[in-house]
């Protein structure tokens, strides 16, 4: 016997996650990274406290609570920080999930959804996206007594659809109070659409919902891993009871709050995030290929092509995307924008892998 027959049976089921490959002198359009960097006022922060990191963070994260519970005009006890959205999910799943209770997702799920379900011993309940969105109603009607947790992304990841204000309150108003919804939003600041709920009243409310957001995206912290929750304060202290000591790393803290405080940076993200969109979607409809209007900083594509096999096409050429077989959608390519030159690039290296 191995050790690996020790391991639980739900972990022996579990696949490791797959980051997006990145290759030397290649341009990394495959993770949804920020090509533009962080706030220049976070960098000049994390430099001025380098000396302190012999000390231990503060384990509460109070400053940074404290911002963001201003910032979205909320108690503090409405909020957690995490080590990343992600750790904000494994938090839940340790807090909530017991075996044999179910988990609701949509189709094509972000990795971590799964994993928390698996690691947890708990089932799975997969709803397909109709027309590249989620089907909200199709959610709601799959709960059941043994539902917990059912995950809502928006912008969804990999296709970039958003769950919309009237969709939301309907299944808002079909939850039993037994399920927690978790409102993933961590692409929330590229979000421009008047139909975009903003879920802080169902917060106010005592609602059963936590909301997910991330600095690894519009600030481009993501290698610092620093994320937080937006929820009813039960919810959080629930999630604190499991959460590790000294989570969040002294930098991460003070980076998070330098970067709250320079909206320029936020802005100034989102309008060349716009326009590197509106270009490459130009460019996808000159050449002939279908696409998903997309709320993030990445676009969902079908080149008609096995993405295993443009990607290695791409890379000879310079640039790496995110392939849509792990997903099941083969063809697919999810690649995210990058600055006006590495657009232009890309277009120039995808055109020529389409002909090869």
């Amino acid at each position: 016997m191995g050790v690996f027959d020790l391991t639980r049976e739900c972990v022996r089921q579990i696949k490791p996650y797959s980051p997006g490959r990145s290759a030397p002198d290649a341009v990394k359009l495959a993770s949804n990274e920020n090509p533009y960097g962080p706030s220049p006022r976070a960098v000049e922060a994390m430099r001025d406290a380098l000396e302190d990191v012999r000390l231990y963070p503060d384990m509460q994260c109070t400053r940074l609570t404290e911002a963001l519970a201003a910032h979205w005009e909320l108690p503090p006890e409405n909020v957690l920080v995490g080590r990343g959205s992600d750790e904000i999910i494994h938090m839940l799943g340790l807090a909530f999930l017991s075996p044999g209770d179910e988990v609701i997702m949509p189709g094509l799920p972000f990795a971590l959804y799964p994993f928390t379900a698996l690691i947890m011993d708990c089932r799975q309940v997969v709803v397909p996206l109709v027309d590249f969105r989620q089907n909200l109603a199709a959610m709601a009607a799959a709960v059941t007594e043994r539902t917990k947790i059912m995950f809502v992304c928006s912008p969804h990841n990999p296709t970039g659809s958003i769950a919309r204000r009237d969709e939301v309150a309907q299944l808002m108003e079909a939850l039993p109070e037994h399920v927690i919804l978790v409102m993933d939003e961590a692409y929330y600041e590229y979000v421009d659409d008047p139909e975009y709920p903003d879920m802080r009243e169902y917060i106010r409310q005592g609602r059963n919902v936590i909301c997910l957001r991330t600095f690894s995206k519009i600030y481009a912290l993501a290698g610092l891993r620093l994320g937080y929750g937006l929820a009813p304060r039960e919810i959080i202290d629930a999630c604190r009871l499991v959460r590790e000591p000294f989570n969040v790393g002294l930098l991460s803290e003070i980076a998070g709050l330098a970067s709250l405080a320079d909206p320029e940076q936020v802005a100034r993200t989102k309008q060349r995030n716009q326009e590197a969109k509106e270009y490459l979607c130009r460019e996808f409809d000159r050449l002939g290929l279908s696409y998903v209007p997309s709320h993030a900083n990445f676009i969902f594509v079908d080149t008609g092509v096995p993405s295993p096999e443009l990607y290695e096409r791409l890379l000879k050429r310079g640039f790496t995307v995110r392939t849509g077989d792990i997903w099941g959608t083969p063809n697919h390519i999810r690649v995210t924008t990058g600055t006006p030159e590495q657009n232009r690039g890309f277009i120039r290296a995808l055109e020529a892998a389409l002909r090869e």
